[in-house]
C-alpha cells in the first residue's frame, strides 16, 4: 500500500507503540485518526505531531464510541485504508491471586477492544474493496509465561482472532496482519524499560513494512525479538 495520503486510525495512539506508528505514518503522508481516552494527552500529541494527526478521544471497551470514532473518521476522510489495533493494559500476577477486575480489564481492553474496532473498520474496507488491518499483539501471544496468565490469554486471543480474521477477510481484498513484539521500551505495565528492549520506533518501522508491502503479498505474521538473547 503507498501510504501517502492514505487514511488510517491507531487505536492507544497517545504514548508508547501507538505513538511511534502515528509518527511513522504521518511521516509517511498519511492522516491519522489517533484514539486514546485522554483528550488533554491527544491534544498534546497533536501539538507535536500537526494537522495530519486528528485526535479522536474513545475508549476501544466502549462498543458504541469505538463505532462512532471509526464511522466518523471515515465519513469526515471519505474512506478508511488502514487499522491499527495496538491499545492495550498490562495487569499482572499469579492466577490465585489476580482479581476479577483485572481480569475483566485485561480482556475488555487487550481482546474486545481488538474486535470492537475491527468490526467497526470492516464495512468501510469491504465498500472499497480493499484495506489493511494491523493488530499488535505480543511474545505473551505466542509463549505463556508464569504470573502472565491473563495476559497471555488475551494475546492468544488477538493471535486466534487475527489468524481467523486474515482468512475471511483476504477474498474482499482486505489484509490483516499480526505483529508479534518482544520486551519494548516503553515501561509497559508500570516496569521500567529494559535496556535491552526493542525501541517503540522499531516496532513502527517494521509496521510501515508490512503495511508496504506489495498488494499482491500479504504479510500475516512478523515476531519481534530483542537482539540480546534471553531479554524476551
Amino acid at each position: 500500500m503507498m501510504l501517502s495520503n492514505a487514511v488510517a486510525v491507531v487505536t492507544g495512539a497517545s504514548e508508547g507503540i501507538g505513538l511511534a506508528v502515528a509518527r511513522s505514518l504521518i511521516e509517511a503522508g498519511a492522516t491519522v485518526y489517533g484514539l486514546a481516552r485522554s483528550k488533554k494527552t491527544l491534544t498534546a500529541v497533536a501539538a507535536g505531531l500537526g494537522d495530519r494527526f486528528v485526535p479522536t478521544p474513545c475508549d476501544v471497551t466502549d462498543a458504541t464510541a469505538v463505532r462512532a470514532a471509526i464511522d466518523g473518521a471515515a465519513e469526515a476522510a471519505g474512506r478508511l485504508d488502514v487499522l491499527v489495533n495496538n491499545a492495550g493494559v498490562g495487569r499482572f500476577g499469579d492466577v490465585d491471586d489476580l482479581a476479577e477486575a483485572d481480569w475483566d480489564a485485561l480482556v475488555a481492553t487487550n481482546l474486545t477492544g481488538v474486535f470492537l474496532a475491527t468490526r467497526a473498520a470492516v464495512p468501510h474496507m469491504k465498500a472499497a474493496g480493499r484495506g489493511h488491518i494491523v493488530n499488535v499483539a505480543s511474545i505473551a501471544g505466542l509463549v505463556g509465561n508464569a504470573g502472565l496468565s491473563a495476559y497471555n490469554a488475551t494475546k492468544f486471543g488477538v493471535r486466534g482472532f487475527s489468524e481467523a480474521t486474515m482468512k475471511e477477510l483476504r477474498p474482499h481484498g482486505i489484509k490483516v496482519s499480526c505483529l508479534y513484539p518482544g520486551s519494548v521500551a516503553t515501561g509497559f505495565g508500570g516496569s521500567p524499560p529494559k535496556e535491552t528492549a526493542i525501541p517503540p520506533e522499531a516496532v513502527a518501522a517494521t509496521l510501515r513494512h508490512v503495511l508496504e508491502a506489495p498488494d499482491s503479498t500479504l504479510i500475516s505474521e512478523v515476531v519481534m525479538r530483542p537482539m540480546v538473547v534471553g531479554k524476551g
